[in-house]
């Protein structure tokens, strides 16, 4: 499955969150495309469908406008409603067996997970690609889950065969050492959406994966 689509879909994926943007939600994801960013995920709390709907609608527009991914969170009605790359599930969400049921083998599923044992799971389920983390800090998931640090993605890189993508507290920072544990991407919120330069942010992360990855781009 994904070697059908560009190599470099998973390199570097924005995780949406109108709420921290400081500029418009479209706006802000134009920069962000502009900037080196791979896929867009929608995943838009408090939405009617129908505002979820033509907020996608949008996104796709974009999205197929500078050549990259565009995956909806949970909601596959809609993803199949926009022609979404895919679609990113829950741990909570519908079985991986039953959305490839509804989207067909052309799309991605993808399965957020943070622990070993969910990401096992995920992969034996059939997930195209795993999320992974918290990998360090973030406040969205204070309370909740702990950071699994980076060695924890160097472990799971030896027993999950699928594409993991690191996510949690990534920035240009520390993104080097997630990228030196051999996942095949990152996935970041906080660090693009809330920038006062989301083009900026978003060129800083894209230029150390082409440090690490240059085979994802040729």
């Amino acid at each position: 499955m994904i070697s059908e689509r560009p190599a470099d879909i998973l390199s570097l994926i924005l995780i949406t969150d109108r709420t921290l943007c400081k500029r418009p939600l479209l706006e802000t994801v134009k920069s962000a495309l502009k900037g080196g960013v791979k896929a867009v995920q929608l995943r838009e709390k408090g939405l009617a469908t129908r505002e979820l709907y033509t907020l996608a609608n949008e996104l796709r527009k974009m999205t197929s406008d500078f050549g990259a991914g565009l995956f909806i969170n949970v909601r596959v009605d809609i993803a199949l409603a926009v022609d979404a790359d895919g679609v990113h599930l829950g741990w909570q969400s519908m079985p991986v067996s039953v959305v490839r049921g509804l989207l067909g083998v052309k799309k991605l599923i993808g399965v957020s997970t943070h622990n070993r044992l969910e990401a096992l799971q995920a992969w034996n389920d059939g997930a195209d690609y795993i999320t992974f983390g918290p990998v360090f800090y973030t406040p969205s998931k204070v309370g909740l889950l702990d950071p699994v640090g980076v060695d924890a993605l160097r472990g799971l890189k030896d027993e999950v065969h699928a594409p993991i993508v690191a996510l949690g507290g990534i920035h240009e920072r520390n993104v080097e050492a997630v990228l030196e544990s051999g996942v095949e991407g990152i996935a970041v919120i906080s660090s693009i959406l809330s920038a006062d330069d989301a083009e900026k942010a978003s060129r800083g992360l894209f230029d150390k994966i082409m440090k690490h990855r240059p085979g994802f781009f040729t």
